[in-house]
């Protein structure tokens, strides 16, 4: 569902991996937006090591969570940009 539509200002939790817990945590930190997330994926020229380790620094996803949305935002980039 996430990858069907334009990113627009959908709340961090409309990402695949990122439920109520860690889209709190994200928020906290300033990452209120999908998009903001996006950027640091783009930041890090879509290197899955270094967008999961973000990841997981910025609000201890595990590497389920973070791997499900790095593979959301891979399938979203391809079908957007």
């Amino acid at each position: 569902n996430f990858v069907a539509e334009p990113m627009g200002e959908k709340p961090v939790t409309e990402l695949p991996g990122i439920g109520p817990v860690l889209g709190e945590r994200l928020a906290s930190r300033g990452c209120d937006r999908a998009y903001v997330i996006l950027g640091q994926f783009l930041v890090v020229k879509k290197d899955r090591e270094m967008f999961t380790d973000w990841l997981n620094d910025q609000c201890n996803a595990n590497t389920k969570q973070a791997g499900d949305c790095y593979n959301g935002l891979v399938e979203w980039c391809n079908a957007f940009l």
